[in-house]
């Protein structure tokens, strides 16, 4: 099977990989680890997930170094993360001991659809919560089934680590404060799909959205965090309705590694015209550059590349993660997960 797949083409889709991972919470309490060939899942069709949003989910993934080794990145944070994604809609939490051990063990199981690493790829973890219980009235479910599949991915954005356009309209919202936006469930994503197919129609790889509240602030880039650099400077919007993105704060962490300040607050729209690069980062697109920003209702436009190359600051940052992942630089921080042969 790994034979006829082509690591250097790989696209951001699903590949089919040998096994995945799961486990139920019945009765009060989880069950055991169970490993599964199958892609299929049964369930009642009154499940909670399928009426009322009860659904969370993760991404993070695995890379082979030069040393044949596979590390799998901030697994400790995305258990974590899934739990707050949890207790935000009243799902069973699950415990980080049960996260990480499916998550090692599906790696493991799947070792031999982890990429090289000269082919820039890397295998994809999706770890999924849903509710499983059969509840016609509004209320959470008493059942519930965490599973974990891989699959081998090349990157997010089919541009790669080069600078991509995105565009604002104020006709749509991803999120608003106090509500989802700030937890990983499908329902964000759902909102999303309007207002990013449109962009993808007019050729932006994404949408910037704007604060739902009073559109005065930057959000987030549908998929990925938004930061911008000036200064030598590093900032990110705090807000109530984005997701605390994992990659996000890993390169604040390197970022001021390399000597920059940081800063996370709110962003005023206007700022965009000040910053000396832009991008937009997350598990699955990492850094990805931004070489102009339309706004659609304004006929504004503001420009961050016009080379076409990234700029010097998120080159740094790009190179100085990718190094931590793959096993080339040290990993000061804790953040790898060595999958032992």
């Amino acid at each position: 099977m790994t034979g006829e797949i082509d690591w250097g083409n790989l696209s951001f889709t699903f590949t089919k990989t040998d096994y995945n991972v799961r486990c139920y919470y019945r009765d009060g309490k989880w069950g055991e680890l169970e490993t599964s060939s199958s892609e299929m899942i049964s369930m009642h069709m009154a499940a909670t997930c399928l009426h009322y949003g009860q659904e969370a989910f993760e991404g993070l993934k695995a890379f082979r170094g030069k040393d044949g080794k596979i590390r799998i990145f901030r697994l400790e944070d995305n258990a974590k993360r899934m739990a707050s994604s949890a207790d935000g809609i009243m799902m069973a939490r699950v415990p980080d001991e049960i996260f990480i051990e499916a998550v090692k063990k599906v790696v493991g199981l799947n070792k031999r659809f982890v990429p090289p690493m000269e082919s820039g790829a890397s295998l994809y973890i999706r770890p999924l919560l849903i509710g499983t219980g059969p509840k016609v009235g509004v209320s959470p479910a008493d059942e519930y089934l965490f599973m974990v599949f891989v699959t081998p991915v090349g990157p997010y954005f089919k541009e790669g680590f080069k600078p991509t356009n995105l565009m604002i309209t104020r006709k749509y919202d991803r999120a608003a404060p106090n509500g989802t936006g700030s937890i990983k469930v499908g329902g964000n994503y759902a909102a999303s799909l309007v207002s990013g197919n449109l962009a993808r129609e007019k050729g932006y790889s994404a949408v910037l959205y704007l604060d739902s509240k009073e559109k005065k602030y930057i959000d987030e880039c549908g998929p990925a965090n938004f930061f911008g650099i000036k200064d030598n400077t590093y900032i990110t919007p705090e807000s109530k309705s984005v997701l605390p993105s994992i990659t996000n704060k890993s390169l604040i962490a390197l970022a001021e590694d390399l000597g920059l300040k940081t800063e996370r607050r709110p962003v005023p729209y206007e700022e965009l015209e000040t910053f000396e690069e832009v991008g937009a980062c997350g598990t699955a697109a990492v850094i990805s550059p931004v070489a102009k920003i339309d706004d659609l209702d304004n006929g504004k436009s503001y420009v961050y590349s016009k080379d076409g190359n990234p700029g010097p600051i998120s080159v740094k940052l790009y190179n100085k993660l990718r190094a931590i992942q793959y096993g080339e630089e040290d990993d000061k921080f804790g953040w790898i997960t060595l999958i032992e042969d």
